[in-house]
């Protein structure tokens, strides 16, 4: 292994030189316009396994964004891994907050700065450097690898699911394993094994049949914009708590055992409050900031809209006003049921004055990995050694939906081991990767694959 961890570290110029280029490929799949970038980069990673040495190497068409998978099956008694992780890309707006084109990636002081960096171009990298490595000095893998790489994870993957069921044989394997999550600190690793769930879906009032004069009519015909901001302020109550009936029935409460465990966590509340430039937090009392993000439901307002928004005044008594909410969720929730309890409560509650529509999204279920899985040590093992300093294990706030699915379609836990830093900006302008982590973390995946 020494002479193949040695191959990475004479490689990294290369690495860099690759990634910029993977990068720049603007693969954003909720973009229609985009359509034939997210294709050419559905050929890119096809070419980037192929040229680390897998074999059946496949991109195969979906109703939407292709998937791609490829193999190495030439370890027979060993275990299989299914490395998981997405071409995708969110979109760049707002884009005049950009140093540079997103699409342009540069470096600023040891980041690499361009969309799709940390979320997941530059994670899925990683692994299929780290497997390059080991076939190019050891002319083999000391188990089986199989790759399944989506166009869609930043929608949702609304065609994966199908894609599992129709391909299990293919995707037949012992545990996955994902990197698209964050460490603890720089050099600090973490082992996530829980996820939240989530439902998303917006909802929309109507009042009048068109838009009024706020003067000749304002006081005597409701507003669906205030409507609308009166419902959602009526969605907690003062100390964070979700007021739809129902809400918290299936929540799946933190053991004595985690709540400790949380608390031995080395969260630093003043470095949080001055990453965000905030005075104070706000939330679910009496819960802590890590039960709160990564053990309890939300209820949140991504966006409202309604009205004139334009610059100047225009005395308006908007027709319509809308909003975008999402919902993050714990085990034992349902994304379905919660997005039944929330549809109801707007229909119920909403004044006659307005109508209500109420549109789902996507969603997925939460997701809990036993931390007594068998390939949990392995993988602690693989990130002690390679950066000298024992792995955290910890919960994530945000969703991989696709990882109740691997689960509940192939009957397979998920390792996530995720190399982007807290403060890498995904979904925000100037994402960034840690070049350093990026370059220890493709040593600590050398060391797992070894050792799994």
């Amino acid at each position: 292994m020494e002479q193949t961890l040695a191959y990475v570290r004479g490689e990294r110029e290369r690495y860099l030189t690759e990634l910029t280029q993977y990068l720049g490929i603007p693969s954003i799949s909720s973009s229609p316009e985009h359509r034939t970038a997210v294709a050419e980069c559905a050929e890119a990673t096809a070419k980037l396994l192929r040229d680390a040495g897998l074999e059946d190497v496949a991109v195969h068409p979906t109703a939407g964004h292709p998937v791609v998978t490829g193999s190495w099956l030439k370890a027979p008694g060993r275990p299989t891994v299914l490395i998981y992780g997405h071409y995708d890309v969110q979109p760049v707006d707002p884009i005049e907050l950009w140093e540079k084109p997103p699409f342009e990636a540069h470096i600023k002081k040891d980041r690499l700065i361009a969309r799709g960096s940390a979320d997941d171009k530059g994670q899925v990298y990683m692994h299929i450097k780290a497997v390059e490595a080991l076939i190019r000095k050891e002319g083999k893998l000391p188990l089986n690898v199989k790759f399944i790489i989506e166009g869609e994870e930043e929608v949702g993957s609304p065609n994966l699911g199908a894609f599992l069921q129709s391909h299990q044989e293919l995707l037949k394997s012992d545990v996955c394993m994902i990197s698209d999550s964050q460490m603890w600190a720089e050099g600090v690793p973490a082992i996530t094994y829980g996820l939240r769930g989530l439902t998303y879906l917006e909802v929309e009032f109507t009042g009048p049949n068109r838009d009024l004069h706020s003067g000749s009519f304002g006081g005597a015909v409701a507003n669906p914009a205030e409507m609308l901001a009166r419902m959602l302020g009526q969605a907690k109550n003062s100390h964070g708590r979700i007021q739809i009936p129902g809400f918290y029935d299936d929540v799946r409460e933190l053991t004595p055992v985690e709540r400790e465990a949380f608390a031995k966590i080395p969260f630093n509340l003043t470095e949080y409050l001055g990453d965000l430039n905030v005075e104070e937090l706000w939330g679910e009392e009496p819960f802590t900031p890590l039960e709160r993000t990564w053990a309890r439901p939300t209820f949140e307002i991504n966006g409202v809209w309604g009205g004139f928004t334009g610059t100047g005044a225009k005395t308006v008594l908007p027709a319509k006003a809308a909003a975008k909410l999402s919902m993050r969720l714990v085990p034992d929730q349902d994304p379905d049921k919660i997005a039944a309890l929330v549809e109801d409560w707007f229909v119920r509650n909403a004044p006659k004055s307005v109508t209500v529509k109420m549109t789902r999204h996507h969603g997925g279920r939460p997701v809990i990995v036993p931390l007594d899985n068998p390939y949990m040590g392995a993988a602690t093992k693989a990130l002690r050694e390679a950066f000298n300093c024992e792995p955290l294990f910890i919960r994530e706030g945000g969703s991989i939906p696709i990882v109740a699915d691997f689960k509940s379609i192939l009957g397979v836990d998920t390792l996530l081991i995720g190399y982007a830093l807290p403060d890498n900006r995904a979904h925000s302008p100037n994402e960034n990767f840690h070049i350093p982590t990026m370059f220890k973390g493709i040593e600590s995946l050398v060391h797992l694959l070894h050792y799994l």
